[in-house]
Order: structure tokens, then sequence, then C-alpha cells
């Protein structure tokens, strides 16, 4: 396979298989057995931790 034709294949090919991630990965988010998750890394940056100094 030459560089012109692995060239083109990567352009117009991987542009496909990556445009497909993304949405497999957009969707996933929106799983109705992702919600706990979501919910639990929405309100962790506001939780104190417990700090161990005695």
């Amino acid at each position: 396979m030459s560089y012109d034709a692995l060239r083109h294949f990567a352009d117009s090919w991987g542009l496909v298989a990556m445009v497909g991630m993304f949405l497999i990965f957009v969707g996933w988010t929106f799983l109705p057995r992702a919600r706990a998750a979501h919910e639990r890394a929405a309100i962790m940056i506001l939780e104190d931790e417990e700090q161990g100094n005695g």
C-alpha cells in the first residue's frame, strides 16, 4: 500500500471512525443506568473530605 493510498484511507475512513466513536461516547452519557454515576459526580466536588488529622 502506497503512502498516498494510506493517507486517503486515513483521511476518509479515519474521520468516519472518529465521528462514530464520538457519537457513541456522547450517547453513552445519556444511558439511563448512568444516571446514578452522573448524580454522584455532580455533587462530589461539594462534599467535605474527611481529614485524617486527629
